[in-house]
């Protein structure tokens, strides 16, 4: 008899899209009446320039969104990226107005007109491969902290609208070569290859459904991945095959931990980590202590504590 193991019972959709979205406020409180209709949480992002998102909910609930989203002649093209997820990764139903729906911060750039050349999952590592080829993580340092591709360079950045800045102090060293970009799920780096094809680079490439559709598509033992790659929900991390990763986050300071670094003398749970130990007081730790002290109780209880 042939078995097969069930899917875990929630899907998760990262989606996104380039569009001209003129009427984007009309289309607020229909799509969070709908999501929250069918038990879907998560954010979405609307704007002139399209949406993004990740919501998680039950598999026909998810179908039904993206087919509703779908049916709007300018969101029609979706790219969209499912995991699963066996307890629901978000607390709430959140739509929110914005002016970018991935901020950089800079007038005038459009993905739709200058976007870098799509790579596919399979072809991206032939791409990285290349010596004459400069491979830039798009994302910000603490997701880079926990995974990333071989040889890649890290910006640090702690926001996008540091990566403007960045590339400006670095010009000279991306002229001439071919530069090839990724995010988590490819709507930052579709801004980022724009933004660095209009100061006239032109062999600009970027990684079609970014590190989710590669690590889905791409087999570990060709895989040029190292680590895992930091999701921003209650799952924190994905490794291969979208399985969930070991990474934890520090309920402090909000920054993912590797399991090494749970090992830290400076780590206590829900108090502190390697990265915010020497930032904090004895009375912010004493403050979390007691918040985790809180958070045991609830979950021995079987609810969770509001601050968890």
């Amino acid at each position: 008899m042939i078995s097969s193991t069930p899917l875990p019972p929630f899907r998760v959709a990262a989606l996104y899209r380039f569009c001209r979205l003129d009427a984007f406020e009309e289309l607020r409180a229909p799509l969070a009446g709908f999501c929250r209709a069918r038990g879907i949480k998560g954010t979405l992002l609307l704007a002139r320039e399209g949406i993004n998102g990740t919501v998680a909910g039950t598999e026909a609930a998810i179908s039904e969104l993206v087919a509703f989203l779908e049916d709007r002649p300018e969101l029609a093209g979706l790219e969209v990226k499912y995991s699963h997820a066996t307890e629901m990764p978000f607390h709430r139903m959140k739509v929110r107005l914005k002016r970018e729906i991935v901020t950089m911060g800079v007038e005038g750039i459009d993905p739709l007109e200058g976007a870098g050349a799509y790579v596919e999952a399979k072809d991206w590592n032939a791409l990285i491969s290349d010596p004459d080829t400069v491979v830039i993580d798009t994302r910000n340092d603490y997701e880079v902290a926990i995974g990333s591709f071989e040889g890649a360079i890290d910006p640090r950045t702690k926001s996008f609208r540091e990566f403007p800045e960045w590339v400006a102090g670095n010009r000279q060293a991306l002229e001439g070569r071919k530069v090839a970009m990724f995010c988590t799920g490819g709507i930052r780096c579709e801004k980022a290859t724009a933004y660095v094809r209009s100061l006239g680079i032109e062999e600009v490439f970027h990684l079609k459904g970014g590190i989710l559709k590669y690590l889905e598509e791409v087999p570990a033992g060709d895989s040029l991945w190292q680590g895992e790659c930091f999701v921003f929900d209650e799952r924190v991390a994905v490794s291969h095959g979208l399985e969930p990763g070991e990474a934890t986050l520090c309920r402090a300071c909000r920054h993912p931990l590797t399991p090494d670094e749970r090992q830290s003398p400076h780590f206590a749970e829900g108090v502190s980590c390697p990265h915010c130990h020497e930032a904090r007081s004895e009375t912010d730790r004493a403050r979390y202590a007691e918040r985790q002290r809180q958070v045991e109780l609830a979950a021995r209880r079987g609810s969770r504590h509001i601050g968890s």
